[in-house]
């Protein structure tokens, strides 16, 4: 925690770290289950003119990311996200609800275009669990309509509901009124947070269309110049800020082992069975610790008989998964 004060020191203000693991067969997404933990490290920290969230994530749940920023705001005049290297999709979003982004050479923001997800979406192809489905990518929805119109040429009614009605039938047409329900809603939300930023109407407009659509495919990467080029309230870390964001970046990476594919055979070795304790995601604050998204269980081999070959398989029994916290500082 030591990192944490001096970072508060330098910045004058109240910090809180959130990091979402994407260890890679591990990743953990932004989801409404933080709200609880972060308002304990709120209440904690109390009414203070500004707080600083140290913010690494892959994105996740986009209504999650607006309630956080409202949450957090209710205890700040001053309210500023420090990137250190990852900050996609709906980590974007939040970023956008600062009055300031403090971002390193190597931090991203990116679209926040979102995907739907949902018991109606499509299955993925060779795989007999039926609850594996495919994302819905709302940009990709609407790039497949738009390529009809703009490549294609087809412009009347009848073809273009013809395209429509193929589409369904291989995307649930409840799935297609939420895809588009989530686009409308993601740019509202945008242009919401974007307030607390010194930028125009127009401009907002114009870095909302790229965030959502023009920039291209969801991995696309915005790195510092290009999102102080787009009128986003970007702030350049001096030398010994950086240095301190890099070593409380280099402590996390560590502890989440996030360059470390999680493989359940390196897990288990020689043995037929392992217990397992995945860290996943952390919140922490000076002064109410850590929070930790905990995933705990075991693995086993074993062996099954298909016709006259042997397949081993794996079976992960998972006894608990969710929040879980930590001890206080001393």
């Amino acid at each position: 925690m030591d990192n944490y004060k001096k970072l508060e020191e330098t910045r004058k203000s109240k910090l809180l770290v959130y990091v979402t693991s994407d260890r890679p067969n591990l990743g953990t997404q932004i989801a409404s289950d933080i709200l609880s933990p972060f308002t304990e490290h709120l209440d904690r920290i109390g009414d203070v003119d500004k707080i600083s969230l140290y913010l690494y994530t892959r994105g996740g749940n986009t209504l999650a990311a607006w309630t956080l920023v409202n949450l957090i705001r209710n205890f700040c005049k001053d309210f500023e996200v420090i990137v250190p290297f990852n900050c996609h999709s709906a980590g974007t979003l939040i970023s956008l609800g600062a009055n300031r982004i403090i971002m390193t050479k190597q931090a991203t923001l990116g679209p926040i275009d979102p995907s739907v997800n949902g018991p109606l979406n499509p299955s993925i192809p060779g795989t007999n669990n039926p609850n594996a489905k495919v994302p819905v990518s709302v940009e990709f929805v609407d790039a497949y309509l738009q390529m009809a119109k703009s490549e294609l040429k087809i412009t009347d009614q009848e073809s273009l509901a013809k395209i429509l009605i193929d589409l369904s039938q291989h995307i649930h047409p409840l799935t297609l009124g939420q895809v588009y329900k989530s686009k409308s809603q993601i740019q509202m939300l945008a242009e919401k947070l974007l307030k607390h930023q010194e930028i125009s109407s127009d401009n907002k407009k114009s870095i909302v269309r790229f965030l959502c659509s023009e920039s291209g495919s969801h991995d696309y990467t915005i790195h510092r110049k290009e999102a102080k080029n787009l009128g986003l309230e970007i702030e350049k870390p001096d030398m010994e800020l950086y240095g301190l964001i890099k070593e409380i970046y280099d402590d996390i990476e560590s502890e989440l082992e996030l360059r470390s594919p999680f493989d359940p055979n390196v897990l288990l070795g020689n043995q037929n069975q392992a217990q397992y304790q995945l860290r996943r995601a952390i919140i922490e604050s000076a002064e109410y610790g850590t929070d930790v998204f905990l995933s705990e269980g075991s693995v086993s081999k074993q062996v099954a008989q298909q016709g006259q070959q042997q397949q081993t398989l794996i079976q992960d029994n998972r006894t608990f998964e969710g929040w879980r916290r930590e001890d206080l500082p001393k």
